[in-house]
């Protein structure tokens, strides 16, 4: 393996790697008016309303339909689209269905809760729709292995929302890592510390009345309302959501693995719990997963949702460590350091666009847009293909079924699926409501 020997050598590679990345970039931005996309945007509280105007003012591109089972938030939608896109007033629809029916989208954008990313993507893909999708890309691995199956069958392009597979910065010190930079990279540590406050104890009560809980719940097994679920805290119940894992550390164990270079785990294991509150959450504020690959590489996930003590100054990120330095990388940029400690280099972002807020994403999330419509129209590299998406999430997945059976999995490294355990393959799949069953 090449090794950068001193900080002229990377410096000067470094540099020639973000200026072809810069010009990438400015090619990914260029497209035709005769040839413009339209997408429709499905639930635009929260995330889906930072895409819905991102889509809108992407060039080569304009929303023409709000789709939400919640009436307030079809209407914040339009007014910002409309405030920032082509002057097109977009159309508003409750029913996912009602979209996909409608011959002018050519791409569904999907920000609902994570029960319905996989299957709204699929739905999309099998009425001819291209799909960006928010990570995590599936609900569980089987859903996720259906959506990867869809796409190679549909033949449409499928993107996840994991954004910093859109950053100069971020490609550039991968490629330093696989130059040798830092030796042979063995290990990789992702991390995401928070301080969210207790959801208490849920009461039943009637469904408010701009929500249409019945298709909120789509493809889940039906369940009475509850007062303490909706809009985000579904994130910690288990029979919607996937928990902080998947939540947020889908992004940095994907820059773990991307910098590793490995896809599915031999073993994984998992340790933590609820620690902070006695409340509904389901599952953990605290989380310790470790991931072993085949090569003799390790990724760890350490997860905090409730504790907010930074990691090397960052409430998110991820530290690549090999024989003969680390690397520490986060949205703003990275830093490298030698097997002494010492800086050798570091690469911050300088347009002002950096943010760690997830549900922005700033001009990451822009850039990640502009790629997927690039693939779209000319064919070019894709950030992140489905299956690469899949990969990250499976590992998520993974933890979480490591977690809540109490056991160390073990992995077919081909495709990720537990071997000699059924009671844990059974957490592959799920049921769902008769009418609504996920096929290709």
């Amino acid at each position: 393996m090449k090794r950068f020997t001193d900080r002229r050598t990377f410096i000067k590679t470094a540099s020639a790697g973000v200026a072809g990345a810069t010009l990438l970039g400015a090619a990914r931005g260029m497209a035709a008016p005769s040839n413009r996309l339209v997408a429709a945007v499905m639930g635009v509280n929260s995330r889906g309303g930072v895409l819905a105007t991102s889509f809108a003012r992407a060039e080569g591109c304009e929303v023409a339909v709000i789709c939400d089972v919640d009436e307030r938030a079809i209407s914040r939608s339009i007014k910002e689209v409309s405030e920032v896109g082509t002057g097109r007033v977009p159309k508003g629809v409750v029913d996912l269905r009602e979209a996909l029916d409608n011959p002018e989208i050519d791409i569904l954008v999907i920000a609902a809760p994570d029960h319905w990313h996989a299957p709204a993507a699929i739905m999309a893909l099998q009425a001819g729709k291209h799909v960006y999708v928010e990570k995590p890309c599936s609900y569980n691995p089987q859903e996720g292995e259906l959506l990867v199956q869809a796409q190679a069958r549909y033949n449409r392009v499928v993107q996840m929302g994991n954004q910093q597979r859109a950053s100069m910065e971020s490609a550039q010190v991968i490629d330093a890592i696989n130059e040798g930079i830092i030796g042979r990279p063995y290990y990789g540590r992702a991390w995401y510390a928070n301080t969210r406050g207790p959801i208490g104890r849920g009461k039943p009560a009637p469904v408010p009345d701009w929500l249409n809980y019945d298709l909120w719940q789509g493809p889940a097994p039906r369940v009475p309302y509850m007062d303490n679920r909706i809009h985000y805290n579904w994130h910690w119940f288990w029979h919607w959501g996937t928990g902080e894992i998947c939540n947020n550390g889908t992004h940095e164990i994907d820059m773990c693995r991307w910098a590793l270079g490995v896809d599915y785990p031999t073993k994984v294991t998992s340790a933590g719990g609820r620690y902070r509150y006695d409340d509904d959450w389901e599952f953990y504020d605290t989380q310790i997963a470790s991931f072993e690959f085949e090569g003799n590489k390790t990724i760890t996930w350490d997860g905090r949702s409730c504790n907010g003590r930074v990691v090397e100054g960052r409430g998110r990120g991820a530290s690549i460590h090999g024989d003969h330095g680390t690397v520490v990388i986060d949205r703003n940029g990275y830093i490298v350091y030698d097997q002494d400690n010492r800086e050798i280099w570091r690469r911050s972002r300088a347009t002002g666009e950096a943010t760690l807020d997830i549900r922005g994403g700033g001009g990451l999330t822009d850039r990640h847009i502009a790629n997927m419509l690039r693939v779209i129209r000319d064919d070019v590299p894709q950030n992140s293909p489905i299956d690469e998406g899949h990969k990250s999430t499976l590992l998520c997945h993974l933890g979480n079924i490591a977690q809540e059976t109490g056991r160390t999995l073990h992995c077919d490294p081909s495709n990720g699926h537990i071997l000699g355990d059924d009671d844990a393959m059974k957490m592959w799949g799920r049921d769902y409501e008769p009418g609504w069953e996920v096929k290709v």
